[in-house]
């Protein structure tokens, strides 16, 4: 069966559909990762988006049990070719049937590497996946200009707190989207994790008596988070050790009085660099986050620039004065990418037990 893929400039293209046959207006963001397809998909960071995979064999592995979330979360999936039989001593299916039972639409065997110059060049933008011929792109593209994210982090977090037992500090894991891997990294430190939901109260987790706390990436605009940057606001000022990855970057900065700003087409990959400005080392990152913190707006007495993006110089993670609070942009915890910062975790662990110390 034939889809289109229509971007709200007008740019239409023409493939396969695959997974369900539904039509979905989503914003379209591209992901540069060679492999781990599947943890792209079950990533919460993605609710709200269609996800282009410039890699141009996607599947060949099939589905494992490499989930970070329970279910997937983009709007829709775009590939240039999906394998037709996956080989994996792991696979339990194919990614065809995945997205069938997950009901998201998708394309294959459009040219994704055009598709992914044009939201490089003109900047991420709404589209469209239709299996209806008879579209009219007339009609379509204002409905495509009109469409927002919303609020996908109340969509995307647990119902329910949930425990995970260890016999070391406890950490408070406050999750706004998070993926399955930064619990697991912290409980395969031997961390007892208890996993908030986003909305929860800073009183409540005060009064739990945490030796840490970690605020989880999520998805969208982190203005809209108006509640529960205040609610951070309130943990910063206790000196309970803090440390927060990607949206929870952003959502400290904010509650500190700094600003955010949409990329052009964002971060999305295993491969992106930056720079420790404590040692002057390079790091390769995993990275998913189309919204930055600008750094001209942190207050030098309030924190400072602890990593930086070498591609193009954007903020990576700031250090708090007088606090121990550290965040980062970008993704420590990794699945899929590599794993060059997982010290950071070690280093959160530190915070905790030296507070414990005095």
């Amino acid at each position: 069966m034939k889809a289109f893929l229509i971007l709200e400039d007008g740019t239409v293209f023409t493939g396969t559909s695959i997974g369900s046959t539904k039509d979905v207006i989503s914003e379209i963001v591209f992901n540069t990762s060679m492999t781990g397809y599947l943890e792209v998909l079950t990533d919460p960071s993605y609710a709200g988006q269609a996800v282009v995979m410039t890699y141009p064999l996607i599947g060949n592995y099939g589905i494992t049990s490499d989930m970070e979330s329970k279910k997937a979360w983009p709007d829709g999936y775009i590939v240039r070719e999906l394998s037709r039989i996956p080989s994996n001593f792991r696979s339990e299916g194919t990614i065809q049937d995945f997205l069938k039972e997950q009901d998201i639409p998708g394309i294959a065997g459009i040219d994704t590497r055009a598709l992914t110059k044009i939201l490089r060049e003109k900047g991420t933008m709404n589209g469209m996946i239709t299996t209806n011929e008879n579209y009219n792109v007339d009609e379509i593209v204002p409905k495509l200009k009109e469409y927002r994210v919303g609020d996908v982090v109340t969509v995307t977090t647990c119902s329910e707190k949930e425990v995970l037992p260890g016999d070391g500090p406890k950490v408070a894991l406050m999750d706004f989207g998070a993926k399955n891997n930064i619990a697991r990294s912290l409980n395969n430190r031997g961390c007892e994790v208890t996993i908030y939901p986003a909305h929860t109260s800073a009183e409540e987790i005060i009064e739990s008596h945490p030796d840490g706390i970690m605020l989880s990436n999520g998805p969208g605009d982190p203005e809209t988070n108006v509640s529960i940057i205040k609610e951070i606001k309130k943990l910063s000022e206790t000196d309970i050790p803090i440390f927060a990855i990607c949206l929870g970057h952003q959502l400290m900065a904010l509650a500190h009085g700094a600003k955010t700003y949409k990329l052009k087409y964002g971060h999305r990959g295993g491969n992106h660099p930056v720079k420790d400005l404590s040692n002057n080392r390079v790091y390769i990152s995993s990275q998913n986050h189309g919204y930055a913190v600008d750094a001209s707006t942190v207050d030098a007495d309030v924190a400072k620039e602890a990593f930086v993006n070498v591609n193009d110089g954007t903020n990576e993670g700031l250090a708090y004065i007088g606090k121990n609070i550290f965040t980062v942009q970008f993704h420590p915890e990794a699945c899929p990418g590599p794993q060059d910062s997982g010290y950071l975790f070690d280093r959160f662990i530190d915070m905790m037990n030296n507070r414990e110390e005095k």
